[in-house]
C-alpha cells in the first residue's frame, strides 16, 4: 500500500541526509497539513536529517504508520539506517484536545525531553508525554512504526490543528505563512534537538 502511494501522481518523497537526528513527516502535504512545513523548518535550523512525503491538494490518502514500510522505499530505508533516533510529526484532531500535543513513541526519555522544551515555548498548550494519558491509537508504539525503527527509537508527536495554524480559532486572526504558535512549536523542537 505504501509503495502505491509513493507511485501516485503528484506525491513527492524527499530525504535529506544530515545529522544523526531524524525528523519525519510522512503524512505531509494535503493530508496532515503543515507537518511537512514544520519538519522543513526544524531541519533547516538544526542540520538534522529528514524524511518527508507530501501529498498533492487533490489527494488525502492515509496509510497507518505501521504500514509505512521501508521495504517499499529505498529512501526511507536509507534514512532509518542513517539516523540514531527520530521525531515523527503527525496531525490529529479530537474534541477537547485542540490545545493538547501528544508525545508518544518508543524512546520515552527523548519524549519527555522534547515535551519539556515544547512546554517552555508553548505555555498555552498542554504537552502530554505520559503514555497512560495518550489514547492508545495515538501512542505510536507499534514496533513497525518507522519512528521506532532507528537504533534508539523515537518520538511520535501528534499536533492538533491550532498549533499548526489551522482551524476555526484562527478565523479573523491573520497570519502569513507560519502562525505564531507554529513558530513557537518549531522553536521548542529546535531547542530540544540541539540540546539532546
Amino acid at each position: 500500500m505504501f509503495g502505491e502511494l509513493l507511485a501516485h501522481p503528484g506525491v513527492t518523497e524527499e530525504m535529506v541526509v544530515g545529522g544523526p537526528v531524524g525528523v519525519m513527516a510522512f503524512h505531509g502535504g494535503s493530508l496532515e497539513r503543515m507537518t511537512d512545513v514544520i519538519a522543513d523548518a526544524v531541519v533547516a535550523a538544526t542540520g538534522a536529517s529528514s524524511y518527508i512525503v507530501r501529498q498533492p491538494d487533490d489527494l488525502q490518502w492515509h496509510i497507518p504508520s505501521k504500514l509505512v514500510d521501508p521495504v517499499h522505499s529505498p529512501k526511507l530505508g536509507a534514512f532509518l539506517d542513517h539516523v540514531e533516533f527520530a521525531v515523527s510529526l503527525h496531525g490529529y484532531g479530537r474534541d477537547g484536545l485542540f490545545t493538547t500535543l501528544l508525545a508518544g513513541g518508543s524512546n520515552r526519555d527523548l519524549a519527555g525531553h522534547v515535551a519539556g522544551h515544547i512546554r517552555s515555548t508553548l505555555p498555552g498548550y498542554r504537552v502530554v508525554d505520559d503514555l497512560d494519558e495518550i489514547p492508545g491509537e495515538l501512542r505510536g508504539l507499534h514496533p513497525d512504526n518507522p519512528v521506532n525503527l532507528p537504533r534508539s527509537g523515537g518520538v511520535q508527536l501528534e499536533l492538533p490543528p491550532r498549533v499548526r495554524g489551522l482551524g476555526p480559532w484562527w478565523d479573523g486572526r491573520p497570519h502569513e505563512g507560519i502562525s505564531p504558535h507554529t513558530r513557537d512549536l518549531v522553536a521548542g523542537l529546535v531547542s530540544a534537538l540541539l540540546d539532546w
